[in-house]
């Protein structure tokens, strides 16, 4: 071949590599799909739209992004992938031209009490490392700034083998931990109030235990102490010796044997603090922790004043500044102090430290300092902290999956986070983002309009294009993309108010502020002005207050709506007093459950390294009960039939004469008030949506007896149609004689308020105040707030 061959102008056709340009799917079928087939182009930024419950998450987070990370795990070995979560085959014909898909989700950080912000990312490591190289007096390795490490000492002999024979030597052994002696690095110590644990007027065999879940024939609680030998059970508790008391309530474990068991006896408090007060309260179930509540205090812990570190950890400084308030300083603040540290001989330490307390700031959480804990962040927080890892990340080419980045953002902070978006992006990045607020779509390059309705009304692609098409293009979406709120005319007069004096919660700063009672009071200001800590921290809820944050609903795949909502109740007594057998019959999870496959409807089969394979049950054929319950019926249908049911359904179904059930059709009412009459009763709520979750708890809690109602961004997880429908159901509660006090940065819902009380002016700090007081109207035509100008933007004001 000649030269001039060799080097001749190139083909024009385009390598084959270049080709791959879009993910691919065909027939997705998870959840509610209905044989989705679409084509996302790579590189670029995808909004998914559409109603709460339409698909959204199903394809983007259990279909794409799920096979990619199956795919990935696929790489390890099979010994690897043994200690890896096992996940299955999405439901789809064809997946082509996935990428690493890395998802920045809604889900709570780790709630252990132990956990903060800077564990929860690098930023504590690097702060221990710092303070063990310049830190004076020195005192140790990172680990003796580490809350979760204690100081611990040992000697003894070992047994050292040389040649033929063998030698015994002293050893000892020590390490410095920062972990506070008193407290256990939680910050916080506990008082037990015994008479929640016990009536001490009874004896063990007598019933006196009064804990949660404490059986009398419970091996693990009451019969170990019953029959360890230590303690008379037939004695009351008053009358036991000083001996008797002491191993009662303190005694270290001790192995006993009962009835031929080999069991653990250890006193009571120790007991309770490791099954009880080892988790975090805002994470246990509700009758758990009104148990906590009612028989512990936390009180600041004396000895370290709650920064969770042992006093030798808090001698030593850096220019006068200890980690623990290094770690309780406003983020921005320490970025600050970092920045004007010069020492060359941790100079990549610096640098590294001062990237990720910036990527803090530049992501809108500077208000935040390092000792919070993981477990108080909202749900757009702890998303915003998961983000911080990926600002400075070198990857390129990876599918970046979002969950509504926006929740919890005032209108002035979404631009901020619509930048970071755009910034992924342009770095060659896939970005997927499901999201519901039009100034987030607006950024698109393409979008993915999914609908039309919620359930089994949705699961279809109904437009797919640009933002100006979806304008165009008539879906629901579409439509309301332009919805501009009016404010109102006429505001109602508030029946009274409640007074609220000198809060001084986190960062507010001696407010007094009068909430108007009678009305729709809505709360607001920039995320980390001080919104919660006003409202949650000053009225507390209690016998007259019900309070609907912005927690997850926990659930494992036997919790339905039906279960969740307290539904299932009276169905099961209805079918009982109609068929004159027991409740439990008419329960999955009791004696009514079909024995082969325990109530679940599916027989799960464990194939270890690889994903484990779900099969209906040919016994139940997926009913979940056993053959002889379902010969009892109510108004002609038997109970897998009435689980079967959409919530429309049933509701009209027990408000007639045969099935006729006023507290099920009351509770049935509630869920078809917040837009949930699609959703079937006996749905496993792991399927369900964010959206569909945070309803499904407002209609829950809307059953509870009280006259002020405190909701803390009820909009989360809902489309923009859903709003006005949320907006409906506030009215109505207003109108019944409720307060209703709502936490919100939803323009829609400010321009319905009768009341706006705004907090600002910035986070943190630079927050705490009252910036304004008075109605919507005033508040446009006034336009001295942050939240001012951007409801007289929405409103055309």
């Amino acid at each position: 071949m000649s030269k001039a061959e060799r080097t001749g102008p190139r083909s024009p056709a385009q390598p084959v590599a270049d080709s791959h340009e879009v993910i691919r799917v065909h027939g997705a079928r998870e959840n509610n799909l209905k044989d989705v087939d679409i084509e996302i182009p790579k590189r670029r930024l995808t909004v998914f739209t559409g109603v709460s419950g339409s698909g959204k998450s199903s394809l983007v987070f259990n279909t794409i992004a799920a096979e990619s990370q199956r795919l990935i795990n696929e790489t390890y070995s099979a010994f690897v992938q043994g200690f890896m979560p096992t996940q299955a085959r999405p439901e789809v014909d064809v997946l082509e031209g996935l990428t690493t898909a890395i998802i920045v989700d809604q889900q709570r950080l780790g709630a252990d009490p132990r956990s903060t912000v800077g564990t929860a990312t690098d930023a504590n490591a690097m702060l221990r490392i710092l303070f063990s190289r310049l830190g004076k007096p020195h005192i140790g390795s990172p680990n003796a700034f580490s809350f979760n490490v204690a100081s611990i000492k040992a000697s003894g002999a070992i047994t050292v083998e040389r040649g033929a024979g063998t030698k015994t030597e002293k050893q000892t052994f020590t390490r410095t931990g920062g972990m506070c002696v008193r407290c256990e690095g939680r910050g916080t110590v506990t008082d037990i109030d015994l008479t929640q644990l016990y009536d001490d007027t009874k004896s063990i065999a007598e019933g006196a235990f009064t804990i949660p879940g404490w059986k009398s024939d419970s091996w693990w609680t009451v019969r170990t102490y019953a029959e360890s030998g230590f303690l008379d059970p037939d004695k009351p508790i008053r009358e036991y010796t000083k001996k008797e008391m002491q191993d009662f309530l303190h005694r270290e474990p001790t192995k006993v044997k009962v009835e031929g068991v080999n069991l653990t006896f250890e006193g009571l408090i120790p007991k309770i603090q490791k099954s009880f007060l080892s988790k975090d309260k805002e994470a246990m179930q509700p009758h758990i922790r009104a148990f906590v509540e009612r028989a512990v205090t936390f009180t600041t812990c004396p000895e370290c004043e709650g920064s969770r570190l042992s006093e030798g950890a808090r001698s030593s400084k850096i220019k006068k500044i200890n980690i623990a308030d290094a770690c309780a300083m406003q983020i921005s603040d320490l970025a600050d102090w970092v920045r004007e540290l010069d020492e060359p001989s941790v100079a990549p330490l610096l640098s590294a430290l001062l990237g990720t307390l910036e990527s803090f700031v530049e992501i809108g959480l500077g208000y935040l300092s390092l000792d919070r804990p993981s477990g108080t962040l909202s749900g757009g927080e702890a998303q915003r902290v998961k983000m911080i890892r990926h600002l400075g990340s070198s990857l390129t080419d990876v599918t970046y999956v979002f969950d509504e980045p926006t929740i919890g953002l005032h209108p002035h902070d979404i631009q901020r986070m619509n930048d970071l978006l755009l910034r992924l992006r342009d770095k060659g990045n896939t970005v997927l983002v499901v999201e519901h607020k039009p100034e987030a779509i607006a950024i698109a390059d393409h979008v993915v309009d999914l609908g039309p309705g919620a359930g089994s009304a949705g699961g279809t692609v109904c437009f797919e294009g640009t933002v100006e098409g979806l304008r165009a293009g008539g879906t629901l979406t579409g439509r309301h993309l332009d919805d501009r709120a009016v404010l109102k005319e006429k505001v109602r007069t508030p029946s009274g108010a409640l007074e609220i004096r000198g809060a001084s919660a986190h960062n507010l700063r001696d407010v007094d502020v009068d909430v108007p009672l009678g009305v729709l009071c809505v709360v607001t200001g920039v995320a980390g002005s001080g919104k919660s800590s006003l409202i949650h921290g000053s009225i507390p809820a209690g016998e007259d207050v019900v309070s609907i944050d912005q927690g997850a609903i926990r659930g494992s795949r036997r919790s339905n709506p039906a279960t969740y909502t307290g539904l299932l109740d009276p169905i099961r007594k209805a079918f009982a007093k109609a068929n004159g057998v027991k409740p439990a019959l008419f329960s999955a999870n009791s004696e009514g459950a079909c024995p082969t496959c325990k109530g679940a409807g599916v027989i799960y089969t464990d194939l270890a390294m690889m994903a484990g394979i779900a099969t209906v049950c040919e016994e139940c054929e997926g009913r979940r009960f056993e053959a002889s319950v379902l010969d009892h019926h109510l108004g002609g249908r038997d109970i897998s039939e009435v689980l079967a049911m959409s919530v429309d359904e049933a509701e009209t179904f027990f408000a007639e004469r045969d099935a006729r059930t006023p507290a099920a059709h009351k509770i049935l009412t509630r869920l078809s008030d917040v837009g949930l009459g699609y959703l079937s009763l006996g749905q496993p709520l792991t399927t369900l949506s964010g959206g569909e979750r945070q309803r499904l708890k407002l209609a829950t809690h809307m059953g509870e007896k009280g006259g002020v109602y405190v909701l803390d961004e009820p909009t989360t997880g809902l489309h923009l149609a859903d709003v006005e429908q949320l907006l409906g159901l506030l009215d109505r509660l207003v109108e019944s004689g409720k307060s209703v006090i709502v936490i919100e940065h939803h323009q829609a819902v400010m321009a319905h308020a009768d009341w706006i009380i705004d907090l600002g002016p910035g986070a943190g700090h630079d927050g705490g105040r009252i910036v304004f007081e008075g109605t919507p109207a005033d508040l446009v035509a006034d336009r001295s707030t942050l939240t001012g100008e951007h409801l007289a933007a929405y409103v055309g004001g």
